[in-house]
């Protein structure tokens, strides 16, 4: 297993290489680069992105889109849109402010090259480090992802299993029209609802809308929070309805792979062997169905936190107004903050791959007859 082991990390590194690099030709392709951007903001023409997100800068956006589709000029502005009647000096500080002054190759190789020693460099308009802003955001998305994902497998699993076992039975009718919700509305819906009933919308006002503590518990650490059973209630009250829209939108599509999968092995000889040899039935169903059912749940386990944790939470922070990583990378992409977005993609790969190699791990915890290093 030791040798398996070091053969995934090692080629993490050309995977990393790769989606790096395909992900950078991609940007560099793309219109509007930061040089762009700040044209724009210099010329009174830049707007937020979440305001253009939530429809409130139509008119500042359609006047940047207008800016940026002018008629190339002369000169050293000549290479990028709405830079016309600027002087040409100071296109050039924003190209080496930006790194612009240097070819393609060797910007992409000083990326790597920086990322090799963990240094994701500053972000481009917010005069932070990524490291230092990931870090800030953090919270946010281990909150909702951390909970959300726990509540999900811990209903979806128990209840999978037992649709299994009384397939086509009543419990199984019933909870299926409850998973035909969960299947047809997204979390997003689910969350609008929340609000409207619980959170002051239109009926009652039990639960906050902002941030993931009240005022007087924000300036605590961790350490002093988790130490004040007041804090802690706090800390949950705000991410109550959150959570909740992202368990009910996320628990449906688990519980039907855990089902299908336990029904996929009920049927299967060896289960009708251990049946006729006396086995009681919790038995057959947790000592030999259990391992074998589990495995495909335990393989869609990375992609599933990973769309969770970091990609899948972005409509919930923003509606919750909460500053996650979510609303970060929205925000980044929108504005070409090419530091933070490859920075952080870079990180979450990382994340990810170590995730994947967690979960064949995992598979071996579960069924000990598998065996990575022996396959050809």
């Amino acid at each position: 297993m030791s040798s398996y082991i070091l053969r995934r990390l090692l080629l993490m590194i050309p995977t990393l290489f790769g989606i790096i690099l395909i992900n950078f030709l991609i940007v560099q392709a793309a219109p509007g680069g930061p040089v762009e951007q700040m044209i724009a903001r210099v010329q009174g023409i830049g707007g937020d992105a979440t305001a253009r997100f939530g429809g409130g800068g139509g008119e500042t956006s359609a006047n940047m889109n207008a800016a940026l589709s002018e008629s190339q000029g002369g000169g050293s502005s000549g290479k990028y849109r709405g830079a016309q009647g600027l002087p040409p000096e100071f296109i050039e500080e924003l190209e080496k402010q930006f790194g612009f002054d240097k070819p393609v190759h060797e910007r992409f190789f000083l990326m790597v090259w920086n990322y090799l020693h963990f240094d994701f460099g500053e972000s481009y308009y917010r005069d932070v480090s990524v490291v230092s802003l990931i870090f800030e955001k953090l919270p946010v998305s281990i909150s909702l992802g951390l909970w959300s994902t726990l509540l999900i497998y811990l209903i979806s699993i128990p209840l999978g299993i037992r649709k299994a076992v009384k397939d086509g039975g009543k419990f199984d009718i019933w909870t299926s029209a409850v998973i035909f919700v969960g299947y047809a509305i997204p979390s997003f819906l689910f969350a609008i609802l929340l609000i409207i009933i619980f959170a002051g919308g239109r009926y009652l006002d039990w639960f906050p809308l902002q941030g993931l503590l009240s005022d007087d518990f924000e300036g605590y650490g961790f350490a002093a929070c988790v130490a004040s059973m007041a804090c802690i209630k706090d800390y949950f009250w705000h991410l109550a309805l959150p959570i909740l829209s992202m368990t009910i939108g996320g628990f449906a599509g688990l519980t039907m792979l855990t089902k299908n999968s336990f029904l996929d092995e009920i049927n299967k000889q060896y289960v009708l062997t251990a049946r006729a040899k006396g086995l009681a039935e919790k038995a057959v169903l947790y000592k030999h169905v259990f391992r074998n059912a589990m495995l495909i749940v335990i393989a869609g386990f990375p992609s599933a936190f990973m769309s969770i944790f970091f990609t899948g939470v972005f409509l919930i922070e923003y509606i919750f107004n909460l500053d996650g990583l979510g609303l970060l990378g929205f925000e980044s992409t929108i504005g070409r903050d090419y530091p933070v977005m490859f920075g952080t993609l870079f990180i979450f790969t990382l994340i990810g791959l170590i995730l994947k190699l967690v979960s064949d791990l995992t598979y071996v915890l579960v069924d000990p007859r598998i065996d990575f290093e022996g396959r050809n």
